[in-house]
């Protein structure tokens, strides 16, 4: 069984946890998410387009990321994100949070905080092995696709996201 951390409005943990996807948050309670923007040395980024199973925005273009687990640091989270997603490796790679935002969800139980990391590194397109379940496909991106994915309403946490973009 996954387990979340729960967090409070400070972004501390309270020392209790939840069942993954288990949506018992109270208004000012947390859990943790993390983005990892993986940007080429060519400037070009990795984006991935969700399955179409996903219950949420199926089919759309996305950074990968996900939720942190009861006990993980958010950059040990990240690094397996990126690694379980994309099949690279980002944990020698530096980084720190370059942007932490929050989403509230009253009454709905689903309240996050997210660290948004942002990796540049060489890699070919051959190193990159998308997961079936996790993915329909990859692509590297420019910014100004990018942004044209998020102007047609394709690109997850585009707005949230966007300063990482264009650092």
């Amino acid at each position: 069984m996954e387990l979340w951390d729960i967090y409070d409005r400070g972004k501390r943990p309270t020392g209790r946890t939840m069942r993954r996807n288990d949506w018992i948050l109270q208004d000012g309670e947390y859990h943790l998410t993390v983005l990892g923007v993986v940007r080429h040395t060519d400037g070009r980024f990795l984006i991935t387009r969700r399955v179409l199973t996903k219950a949420w925005a199926a089919g759309w273009w996305e950074v990968p990321g996900g939720a942190v687990m009861a006990g993980e640091s958010s950059r040990a989270a990240v690094n397996r994100e990126v690694l379980e997603e994309t099949g690279l490796d980002v944990s020698a790679v530096p980084g720190e949070p370059l942007l932490t935002y929050h989403r509230e969800n009253p009454g709905e139980g689903d309240n996050y905080f997210v660290d948004c990391y942002r990796f540049t590194m060489d890699f070919a397109a051959d190193d990159v092995k998308i997961r079936p379940n996790e993915a329909l496909e990859f692509k590297l991106a420019t910014l100004d696709e990018i942004k044209d994915l998020a102007s047609q309403g394709i690109f997850l946490h585009y707005d949230s996201i966007r300063p990482v973009l264009e650092k």
